[in-house]
């Protein structure tokens, strides 16, 4: 019989926080061993429930959410979006710059499926949320990596991303908190970052959905505030880290800047919106309580805080292995900690974790599968409990003693 093969457009298409690594997990479970999973920063397994107050919405407005809503989002959470950066400073956005996704995953595709033709290309950082790459890939656009210095903090080289900038280059990506390396950049680097996409006339793709996930005396800054009116700036975020409800799939896209000149675009991604029909009404409802109602996730990023607590253990623990160095995160989920080459003479780091989980069931993610471009990183979720943490590190370097 003929072959049924994929879509040549997935060629050059990779998410390996759900890859093959997942798979030999999966394969490892199935055999009877427990897989503690560090790969996804999924909060729920690791014992974050949801505010009651947003479940508790839900419920109540299910009887009236069993409908299609609009394409762009009921209208209570629109306006809660709107009028949550509006307390930000941007007075200039209203209902209709408000498009509700099935999480800011959604929303990306969306986007760039209006945004991109082919041969179009995205500068996007390195590392990055590798489903950045993936849908301008998908797309039919070309994602151009611009390097974060991981001896400055892991901030974008801003030297890096000018010298990259070709005649095709239509966008620029921050991720800010950034995942994986919990880097939050400060008032000046965002400044940075705007400027070159002001001075090549560059739509700015701005992922902060790790926004209220900061410690310790760093700032989130959103890119729409120095965008202003002359920079058009697309700006993602949503419940599902901060609110503890990755499965709700609950974000949004608030649009800022020139819409007079995305006129034509606009109309194309509100054609991709209605082809969807809409997104989960269900979690619609969650978005107002939630960007009105009380702030738990304050509570566990301070000091004594889980998030707190866990990624300063998380980072200790891991600097004090010989050969790891970890810039300590100062927002986010993760660490990205680097194995020194000289230490670990690493050639095919999605083979290391492997080993990795064959020999210690601890399921982490290769540095180049966050298409960082050497493979001398690895990214581990700060999610369980301390105890558990420290297990885990304890086994990490247990396996790296042996490969010294």
């Amino acid at each position: 019989m003929r072959k049924i093969r994929q879509s040549r457009k997935l060629q050059n298409v990779r998410y390996d926080v759900r890859g093959p690594i997942l798979l030999e997990a999966q394969r490892l479970e199935a055999e009877g061993h427990h897989i503690l999973k560090l790969n996804i920063g999924n909060t729920a397994p690791f014992g974050f429930d949801a505010p009651e107050a947003i479940v508790a919405d839900i419920v109540h407005h299910l009887p009236d959410a069993q409908g299609y809503s609009d394409s762009q989002g009921i209208y209570p959470a629109r306006t809660a979006v709107a009028q949550y950066y509006q307390s930000h400073g941007l007075r200039d956005v209203g209902v209709d710059d408000v498009f509700i996704g099935n999480g800011v995953s959604e929303l990306i595709g969306m986007v760039l499926q209006a945004f991109l033709d082919d041969g179009n290309e995205i500068l996007v950082p390195a590392p990055d949320y590798p489903l950045w790459t993936g849908a301008v890939t998908l797309s039919g656009g070309t994602a151009v990596h611009y390097e974060c210095d991981e001896s400055n903090g892991w901030n974008p080289d801003l030297v890096d991303i000018e010298a990259k900038i070709t005649e095709h280059t239509q966008g620029l990506v921050i991720i800010n908190p950034n995942n994986p390396t919990g880097a939050v950049y400060s008032e000046d680097v965002v400044k940075g970052l705007i400027d070159i996409a002001r001075r090549h006339e560059l739509v700015v793709f701005a992922d902060e959905i790790y926004e209220k996930i900061i410690f310790d005396d760093a700032v989130h800054h959103h890119a729409a505030t120095y965008a202003g009116s002359d920079v058009l700036c697309l700006t993602f975020s949503g419940l599902s880290k901060a609110y503890r409800v990755c499965g709700y799939r609950a974000g949004w896209l608030m649009i800022s800047g020139p819409k007079e000149v995305a006129e034509d675009f606009l109309e194309g991604l509100t054609l991709v919106a209605n082809m969807r029909m809409c997104a989960n009404v269900p979690a619609q409802h969650a978005i107002q309580t939630a960007l009105g109602g009380y702030q738990s996730v304050e509570e566990l990023v301070v000091p004594g805080g889980r998030f707190y607590e866990q990624s300063k253990l998380a980072s200790r623990l891991l600097n004090e292995i010989p050969g790891v160095s970890n810039v300590e995160p100062m927002g986010a989920l993760y660490c990205f900690p680097r194995l020194d080459p000289e230490v670990y003479p690493i050639d095919d780091d999605e083979a290391f974790v492997i080993e990795l989980l064959r020999a210690k069931k601890i399921l982490v993610t290769h540095g180049t599968g966050f298409n960082w471009p050497r493979p001398d990183h690895f990214r581990l979720v700060t999610l369980p409990d301390a105890h558990v943490l420290e297990e885990a590190i304890g086994r990490i370097a247990e396996f790296l003693e042996t490969r010294r």
